[in-house]
């Protein structure tokens, strides 16, 4: 029976660091707030390969995670960047985009609950990544002007639930006989964010935004090929047709 808990206290972890997230910002510490969905991030990577490791899948654990997911990586980062950068908007159009990332989120989700997708692939960009692109970029609100903030967390929005194809990184395992170090692994990245959470977390940010951006390229390859291949037929379709009887 222990066991088969082990999976669902890493979500629960993950869930607390997003309560955890949103206090601390709005205690005026964005970077630990940031550093904790992170390690979030950590432990939602782990749950899910911790189960299978253990053969402890359930549709409760199912459930839960995605509960957990849209606090940690909606709510917490849209916080987050609402907290640093919008609040000197317009209010209506900082309460809307705030709002928009987490509702986002959840209609990912549900939709990754309920439609069956490509192996191999994640259909639209999974919230733990674009949440924490949003609470790591949130960071750089100094150095960015607030309008390039404001269209990425619109653009960010709007990959989770397009239909672009990501690469599905979480079947890869986890061996049984490796899980007593998935604890040991956590609590090192702890004590790093805690004494490093502005520099862990900017370095973070690279390969998040990465991930983000090769989706976005790929739908964009595609549609060029597309383009292309309907231009080729257009015009393999208008030369013309010889007559039975030319020469």
């Amino acid at each position: 029976m222990i066991t088969k808990s082990i999976p669902s206290l890493f979500t629960i972890g993950n869930l607390f660091l997003g309560v955890i997230a949103i206090i601390s910002v709005f205690n005026e510490k964005p970077e630990m707030a940031a550093m904790m969905v992170i390690i979030a991030m950590l432990l939602d990577g782990v749950d899910g390969r911790v189960a299978r490791a253990l053969n402890a899948q359930s549709e409760f654990g199912k459930e839960l995670d995605s509960l957990s997911d849209v606090i940690s990586f909606g709510v917490a980062p849209a916080f987050i960047m609402y907290v640093v950068a919008f609040q000197e908007l317009n209010p209506a159009v900082a309460w809307i985009v705030t709002a928009l990332f987490p509702i986002c989120g959840a209609l990912r989700l549900a939709r990754f609950n309920v439609v069956a997708g490509t192996p191999g692939y994640f259909i639209g960009l999974p919230i733990p990544a674009a949440g924490g692109v949003v609470c790591t970029l949130a960071l750089f609100y100094q150095d960015i002007p607030v309008s390039v903030l404001l269209i990425s967390t619109l653009v960010l929005s709007y990959l989770m639930v397009s239909n672009i194809k990501y690469p599905n990184f979480k079947k890869v395992g986890i061996p049984r006989g490796a899980v007593w170090a998935v604890p040991l692994i956590v609590a090192v990245v702890v004590v790093l964010g805690i004494y490093l959470p502005e520099h862990l977390s900017k370095l973070i940010f690279v390969p998040l935004v990465l991930y983000a951006l090769y989706g976005l390229k790929k739908n964009v390859d595609r549609r060029l090929v597309k383009t292309r291949k309907r231009g080729k037929s257009r015009h393999s379709g208008d030369e013309p047709k010889h007559s039975e009887h030319s020469a």
